[in-house]
């Protein structure tokens, strides 16, 4: 019988996970027991995705505010810190900052405007345009930034940022000097031992202000990429990809969970005799048009995942081929010659006119968006996912 369904993707709920657990256990029974309660079977590439958190919670890759701190003291030597380019986000930097500055003398935080990295507005555009201020070389102090812009909250939370950081250093006994800047190299006026917190442009950041004259400087890879005392770590990442635990402890992202991923796959195999693929995803790669806010706050979309996962989508765009090679056929006759140009499709359709228009992406970051958009953030318990039929297309079957 012909196949009327294409890509479904499933929440799957599981106990809720703590320190030791064995997830190749849980994940496959918890598959397993929706299958079976939905009425579904497992079919071969279908792709079993489980969120880095409840990797990192099993791994109990944890650290604390006092964990930071010592690290922080060890690396860039306790004094001055010129703490640049953070992400305005309670969850992912307000904690890091308090183990900063409890291992800090004074911090010089430069924040980018009008928003960080990922699209957290400090200041609108409207507000930029018609300040006068010119965000490529103007460096702002607190005052003029204050006189030229006022007070600001940010539109989803509610949160004067500048406010809140400010007197997260203070409150962890540090001295609080803010600036504004977009050029990293402007922190070189205030200190020479600094932490770059931007993301994904952080080896640039880092190469420019050794080029320039900086003394000592960590990006947030950097700290926390060894044990503190016992603490968790994470040896490629370090606070990249932390999340607020408590009020003095982050989650960090998961250490090394390549083998967690080929031990789910085997073990899937043998109980189905299915051949799935496996990966482990934090945030999707996609940007809210209303907020602004590109959602890519973790380094990678995928920290782990099974060989199958691996490249891009390799895929004809059916309206392209309907519009223009068939477009004096129609009914049997255009699904019959749309069938046969898929499954004589080139391996690589890199430059094809037939491929313009589909998804140049990594799979990984695909679905590791669509992964994150089902299990959500919040209270659906769900982060475990199933993704059938991705890998078909309009021939299968």
């Amino acid at each position: 019988m012909e196949r009327n369904v294409g890509t479904i993707s499933r929440g799957i709920r599981c106990p809720i996970i703590r320190k030791g657990d064995n997830l190749v256990n849980i994940t496959v029974e918890s598959v397993l027991n929706a299958a079976k309660s939905e009425g579904f079977e497992l079919r071969d590439r279908d792709v079993i995705s489980l969120t880095e958190s409840i990797v990192a919670r099993a791994q109990g890759n944890y650290a604390s505010v006092e964990d930071i701190a010592q690290d922080v003291k060890n690396k860039l030597g306790g004094g001055t810190v010129g703490v640049i380019f953070p992400i305005l986000s309670r969850n992912r930097f307000a904690i890091n900052l308090k183990g900063i500055a409890m291992g800090s003398k004074k911090v010089v935080l430069m924040l980018s405007y009008p928003s960080d990295e990922v699209g957290n507005a400090l200041i609108t555009l409207d507000q930029l345009d018609n300040s006068g201020v010119n965000p490529y070389s103007d460096v702002l102090s607190l005052e003029k930034y204050t006189e030229v812009f006022g007070k600001n909250v940010h539109e989803f939370t509610g949160i004067d940022y500048v406010e809140y950081y400010s007197n997260i250093i203070t409150q962890a006994g540090a001295e609080a000097e803010i600036v504004f800047a977009n050029n990293c190299k402007a922190i070189l006026n205030y200190a020479d031992c600094i932490i770059n917190c931007d993301i994904h442009t952080r080896n640039r950041t880092k190469r420019i202000l050794m080029e320039n004259g900086a003394k000592i400087v960590c990006s947030l890879s950097d700290l926390m990429d060894e044990s503190i005392n016992g603490s968790g770590y994470n040896a490629k990442y370090g606070l990249l990809g932390s999340n607020k635990s408590t009020e003095n402890t982050v989650k960090l992202f998961p250490n090394e969970c390549r083998d967690l991923v080929f031990e789910i796959q085997a073990e899937i195999l043998k109980k189905t005799g299915k051949h799935v693929e496996v990966m482990v995803y934090g945030d999707g790669a996609f940007k809210d048009p209303q907020g602004k806010i590109w959602e890519l706050a973790d380094p990678v979309v995928s920290p782990a995942f099974t060989d199958g996962l691996i490249g891009t989508p390799n895929e004809i765009k059916l309206k392209y081929l309907a519009d223009n090679d068939f477009a004096n056929l129609s009914g049997v006759e255009l699904k019959e010659a749309i069938s046969k140009s898929i499954k004589e499709k080139q391996n690589n359709l890199v430059g094809s006119m037939a491929s313009q228009g589909t998804t140049p992406r990594q799979i990984t970051d695909l679905l590791g968006s669509l992964s994150d958009l089902t299990s959500g953030s919040g209270d659906k318990g769900t982060p475990i996912v199933l993704i059938q039929g991705y890998f078909d297309n309009y021939t299968s079957n």
